[in-house]
């Protein structure tokens, strides 16, 4: 059953300033459309639930990738065309644009903003998880100000964040000049493209002498939310990778992730599958510090 249009509101405004102030002369009645990849999917399938929506796509404030020696700030409405582009990140943050290139098809990627994906807060999201691994933060906006959050402090269960009603996300930052290192990325879905996961899984590693002296660790549709995992990346730390480390280390996976039955997948084969992309990573990242998977 599709949505009677007539029933939405969608209002185009000239400034983030403007936007700003309506969200917060009216908080939670009026909610952003970005690229509406996600929205759009329910309107149509008739279970769009809020009604009234302003258009963020012209805004400028919220778009451009810059660049200084410290980070790499994206703007909110940065596309996935747009960060497979840019060349920079496809040097330095090469999942970023592994996860941009696996999702969706080409008009997906061209409509489809990094802000949103994170604001529509799917558990089985595709770059979420390399954001959770290299460290990103966010910048949120209001008419009061703005403040920024460590993206992993972000979620705090399905479908819920630490974002007020009358809040925007403004921009993402990514830490620039690491140490050199390996990069993972994984996406098991039915298909090879324009699938939902079944799991993602994304990891950086530094690597000397066999022995982990930095780790990344960050797996999504396996919780109610992207989850980095911390308590596996301590398992790791500072422990050369042989068959007891890896062992060590699946069992903390184990005890952080909580897969479940869905239409997708099962709850059995998702740890499976999880245990053995954490084992794929750690023997691919003994191998150097280029991106690998």
């Amino acid at each position: 059953m599709r949505s009677y249009l007539p029933d939405y509101e969608l209002v185009t405004l000239a400034s983030l300033s403007e936007a700003l102030a309506l969200m917060g002369r009216e908080p939670g009645a009026w909610k952003p459309f970005a690229g509406g990849t996600d929205l759009m999917v329910l309107l149509e399938a008739g279970k769009l639930p809020h009604k009234k929506f302003f258009s963020l796509w012209h805004l400028q404030e919220l778009r451009g990738i810059r660049v200084t020696p410290e980070a790499v700030t994206l703007g909110s409405l940065t596309t996935y065309t747009e960060v497979l582009s840019h060349p920079l990140l496809q040097q330095e943050f090469p999942l970023l644009c592994r996860a941009a290139a696996e999702t969706g098809g080409v008009a997906t990627q061209n409509r489809g903003t990094l802000g949103g994906n994170i604001a529509n807060a799917s558990p089985a999201a595709d770059s979420p998880p390399v954001l959770l691994v290299y460290d990103a933060e966010l910048e949120l906006v209001s008419a009061a100000g703005s403040r920024r959050i460590p993206y992993h402090e972000f979620h705090t269960g399905y479908k819920q964040m630490r974002l007020a009603p009358d809040e925007l996300i403004r921009s993402i930052h990514l830490p620039r000049a690491r140490p050199p290192r390996a990069h993972y990325y994984r996406k098991v879905g039915t298909r090879r493209a324009q699938a939902i996961s079944k799991v993602v899984f994304a990891g950086t590693a530094r690597v000397e002498a066999g022995v982990v002296r930095d780790v990344r660790v960050a797996l999504g549709s396996v919780a109610p939310t992207v989850l980095r995992c911390f308590d596996t990346e301590a398992a790791l730390l500072g422990k050369k990778i042989d068959a007891v480390t890896i062992a060590d280390a699946q069992a903390a996976l184990a005890a952080e992730i909580a897969p479940i039955d869905d239409i997708r997948s099962t709850m059995n084969y998702r740890r499976h599958v999880s245990l053995r992309l954490l084992e794929d990573f750690l023997r691919s990242s003994q191998g150097g510090n280029g991106p690998s998977a």
